[in-house]
């Protein structure tokens, strides 16, 4: 029987899983969207990676959750490993890029720049409250255009004088957008135009005074994008690399971190309990904490939240 791993990156757009192996081969994975319930997402990743492992003798003994609702999912796995979105993205992709020194990844709404020397995250930033060129934001734009999102790239690459588009806020884009095509710009040149202010708003806010060198590496879903791949390499003037598994990086890398962690007793069979999270609100002392927590078949199984005993609900 073979020794496996599984990470899970539950992000607020996609939940991304993978199996790997002692090497670090990814033996299977999973990409699916959140929709608002992590909880349910994460057990369609679960039930999609059980039946591509299916057939193979393995047994999973080390979890590991990253992604902005890494301690829910984290706390329904029992996993060993909870960890941050740069440290997970930073290992997973050290672990097929050694010598990589810039990270630039998209996602749904989220944006991060992660900074690398001798293997060693030195720097990060990741963008603020706003979503503005972000996968959201090329999407908000595709419906309104009519086109699939998917088919930005092609279309983009057709262009030979891009429009300039105000992306630095995602109501400015949208009225500046109307604008250029009553203007009679075509769609191709918005479009390029559009990639090409994601690439632009993502230089001028998320790497805002960071160094970028080379070797640099687009991942998230937007890498997925040609049309901006195109746009970041016409800016900085070199070549950029994407990976297939781009957007794997994440879960690959804290399954990579939990195959240091105590092994687990994994059943695929979580998937058939039934959890349920609450908000409550503290009143034991001034600092009114919200406490969530998480039941599993009316079982309390953790919570958080609390910045002092009194708001302990369990130990």
């Amino acid at each position: 029987m073979i020794k496996t791993y599984l990470g899970i990156d539950i992000g607020s757009i996609s939940t991304k899983g993978v199996i790997i192996d002692e090497d670090n081969n990814i033996l299977a994975s999973s990409y699916l969207w959140t929709k608002g319930n992590p909880i349910q997402a994460c057990k369609e990743v679960l039930k999609e990676l059980q039946e591509k492992i299916s057939e193979q003798d393995i047994k999973v003994v080390g979890v590991g959750t990253t992604g902005s609702a890494r301690k829910l999912i984290g706390s329904m796995l029992n996993a060993k490993v909870i960890k941050n979105e740069i440290t997970a993205h930073a290992l997973g992709t050290l672990s097929r890029y050694p010598d990589i020194r810039t990270i630039i990844e998209i996602g749904g709404q989220d944006s991060k720049i992660i900074l690398i020397k001798d293997g060693i995250v030195i720097d990060y930033a990741m963008n603020t409250l706003c979503a503005a060129g972000t996968g959201a934001f090329l999407s908000s734009q595709a419906k309104r255009l009519d086109i699939a999102v998917e088919d930005f790239g092609n279309i983009a690459l057709k262009s030979t004088n891009p429009t300039p588009i105000a992306a630095r806020c995602t109501v400015f884009a949208e009225s500046d957008l109307v604008h250029k095509l009553q203007a009679g710009n075509s769609k191709e040149d918005i479009i390029a135009g559009l990639c090409k202010s994601v690439a632009i708003n993502y230089l001028n806010n998320v790497a805002r005074g960071k160094k970028i060198e080379k070797p640099i590496i687009f991942q998230g879903g937007v890498s997925k994008n040609i049309g901006v791949k195109k746009a970041f390499e016409d800016i900085l003037k070199t070549d950029i690399i994407t990976d297939e598994n781009g957007h794997l990086m994440g879960s690959l890398g804290v399954a990579i971190l939990a195959k240091k962690a105590p092994e687990v007793n994994f059943s695929f069979n979580i998937v058939d309990k039934k959890f349920k999270t609450n908000l409550r609100n503290c009143q034991k002392c001034p600092n009114k904490c919200e406490i969530i927590e998480i039941r599993q078949d009316d079982t309390l199984i953790d919570s958080w939240g609390n910045r002092c005993d009194k708001g302990l609900t369990i130990n």
